[in-house]
């Protein structure tokens, strides 16, 4: 077909043979394009050829509109080899390059004020069109791949739009989500080294893809006291979600303010002029943030069933006495109730997951494979609602980044599954956290179980590979963008490869990421059949060494004490010691542990002795009493394991 414009009207590097259709439709943010006909074979014509998400300019006086294609078709096919037929595509209009005076394209704006008209030529944008589109201002942009298009042209995510309105990794297993999340993270700390991220971890394999800048939590040295948590999550923590536990839960909504009465009270006492008037016992809730100890809350139900006579009243004191009991000495909740000493730690709890100061480690990563299974629900929960609560308090000084991985477990969209609690967290960050500093990234496997109300609030989304027809469909309702018709790319994209949507691109695009490094890659690779299935498993002891694990990991039985100091050391960030100051500060606290249960089984109704109301320390004096342990132990020692500064030297 010939040109409606004539050439000698067309700018100069817009020649006759350059334009490969003409706009025949515009229906508001949609075209359509007749192409040129199909048995021209010039070497333009074979070529320009436009493809499935080829990005297209029509010129007009002022700018040129920029279309992206997401349909072709040949309505009406030719009977016979050299019949004419016609060809058409379907096009999104994205955006514009408004000319300079010169002519040139200048500055790229995404939307479209001047609409093109019947009869326009269409061609295939060139090299530096897509350069002032796709990069733009690279300041506040980092590098993340190339587009499919023109892979000479890199692929720019503006960081302050990626996070500042959340975002989502949507593929499906195996299509490489692990591998994107590490990739855009690190991406983003290369150039903004004094960060503040998250990362939620439920499997333990991005601590490879951070050597160089992640702190890594995992249970073994993780500290998150059962004082810093709300009522419904040491609800959930103590009783589980059963229905019979009203009673149960009326004593603990009682006893627990005073309990932190209790420990303020003294702590009072002793440091009267430092905090005086800053904080009224009478006003403490059962969610008030503030320490007490459990020896105080198990004290206080023997008083009540002293005082009380009829037996059947007695059973949910005695179940919930039982439950303290347990839970406390269980290894598996040490990180919660295996402090041997109770203080206010909540400052440097904070500043160790939130990375303040960060100390070359700008990205917290929380592995949470080792937890028991019935509590991870807890802990995600109390992580982002920390982390919304940082935000907030802080006002937005220090700007969080909660990356959640699998977040399909912690927000489905079933309103009878997950944890409650962790939803309402979760969604509030979603909702609110941009206000304030604090913003999302959502990974999942399966979006269509996700909380639709989450997913609508991450305004960049990058879709890996999807199959599945729901899933396609919840990405397809969550995406309001012109190029929304990329998606049906989809089930086609090959390894490496996703389509990018929101305000963190600067268009719809289709995107190759980059390859990381070996020693980057995170540990999810996938499992190796035909080359461990070639030979037998040599090491006679493998059974023996994995039900040694797994015994491990399930076991209800205490932690030895030692381990419990390591393990405090450990989180806190203190000063390795060494095995005779261990053993020195182990042999009061295991008798003190063994007297304290005794006395517990005999039940006896002397009154208790007032513990220390904000023990720093343990004394490691050997003549200390076993029962006035706490109560001896206001002030550190010198060299003790919790203080913060460094032990002194061990005489000669």
């Amino acid at each position: 077909m010939n040109a409606i414009v004539p050439a000698q009207n067309q700018p100069s590097y817009l020649r006759a043979d350059a334009s490969i259709g003409r706009i025949v439709s515009v229906t508001g943010s949609k075209a359509i394009v007749l192409l040129d006909a199909a048995n021209e074979t010039s070497s333009h014509m074979l070529n320009q050829r436009p493809e499935m998400g080829t990005l297209l300019a029509i010129e007009q006086t002022r700018t040129v509109v920029l279309a992206i294609v997401s349909a072709l078709s040949v309505p009406v096919p030719a009977q016979r080899e050299g019949e004419s037929e016609i060809w058409i595509a379907e096009l999104g209009l994205v955006g514009e390059l408004w000319k300079a005076r010169d002519g040139k394209a200048g500055s790229f704006n995404r939307g479209v004020t001047i609409y093109p008209l019947l009869g326009d030529r269409v061609r295939v944008a060139t090299k530096p069109e897509l350069e002032l589109a796709f990069c733009g201002d690279m300041h506040n942009a980092v590098r993340v791949g190339c587009i499919r298009q023109e892979q000479t042209i890199p692929s720019m995510v503006r960081v302050d739009d990626l996070l500042g309105k959340h975002f989502a990794i949507l593929g499906t297993t195996g299509t490489g989500k692990s591998c994107t999340t590490a990739l855009i993270l690190r991406a983003i700390l290369e150039k903004n080294p004094a960060a503040h991220i998250i990362l939620l971890d439920p499997h333990n394999e991005y601590s490879t893809a951070f050597t160089e800048w992640g702190e890594v939590i995992s249970p073994r040295n993780m500290q998150l006291p059962y004082w810093m948590l709300t009522f419904e999550e040491l609800i959930e923590v103590l009783l589980g979600s059963g229905e019979s536990r009203k009673a149960e839960m009326e004593i603990l909504q009682e006893l627990i303010p005073i309990a932190k009465s209790r420990y303020s009270s003294g702590r009072e006492k002793q440091n009267a002029t430092l905090r005086r008037g800053l904080l009224d016992p009478g006003r403490f809730t059962v969610d008030t943030p503030v320490p007490y100890r459990i020896s105080d809350l198990t004290g206080l139900i023997d008083e009540r069933m002293g005082k009380l006579e009829n037996k059947k009243d007695l059973q949910p004191y005695r179940q919930l006495r039982t439950r303290l009991d347990m839970i406390t000495q269980d290894a598996r909740y040490a990180f919660m109730f295996g402090q041997l000493t109770v203080y206010d730690s909540m400052a440097p709890i904070l500043g160790r997951l939130f990375r303040v100061p960060v100390n070359d480690k700008p990205i917290t990563i929380l592995e949470l494979t080792g937890l028991p299974t019935e509590i991870v629900n807890v802990v995600v929960s109390v992580i982002c609602r920390l982390t919304f609560d940082f935000a907030l308090w802080g006002e937005g000084h220090v700007p969080v980044t909660l990356v959640c991985a699998e977040a399909h477990r912690y927000v489905p969209a079933n309103p009878t599954a997950g944890f409650e609690p962790c939803k309402r967290a979760i969604a509030k960050i979603a909702k609110e956290g941009r206000k304030y500093g604090a913003s999302l990234c959502i990974v999942t496997q399966r979006p269509a179980e996700i909380d639709p109300t989450i997913l609508s609030q991450c305004n960049t989304v990058f879709a890996l590979r999807m199959s599945n027809d729901r899933d396609q469909a919840i990405v397809s309702s969550a995406v309001s963008d012109t190029g929304s018709g990329l998606l049906e790319f989809l089930p086609a994209l090959g390894q490496r490869e996703a389509i990018a949507f929101g305000d963190g691109v600067a268009l719809p695009v289709r995107i190759k990421f980059d390859e990381l490094a070996k020693h980057n890659l995170p540990r999810s690779s996938t499992a190796r059949f035909s080359e461990k299935w070639q030979k037998p498993v040599g090491d006679e002891n493998f059974l023996e060494q994995v039900v040694e694990r797994w015994r491990a990991a399930g076991s209800g039985a205490g932690m030895d004490p030692s381990a419990q100091m390591a393990m405090f050391a450990d989180a806190m960030g203190i000063g390795g010691p060494s095995q005779a100051d261990i053993t020195a500060a182990i042999a009061p606290i295991a008798a003190a542990q063994l007297s304290q249960r005794e006395m517990s089984d005999e039940k006896s109704s002397t009154a208790r002795t007032p513990e220390a109301p904000e023990p720093m320390a343990l004394r490691t004096n050997p003549a200390t009493a076993p029962g006035n342990l706490q109560a001896n132990s206001n002030r550190p020692a010198a060299g003790s394991l919790l203080r913060r500064d460094q032990p002194s030297a061990p005489a000669a």
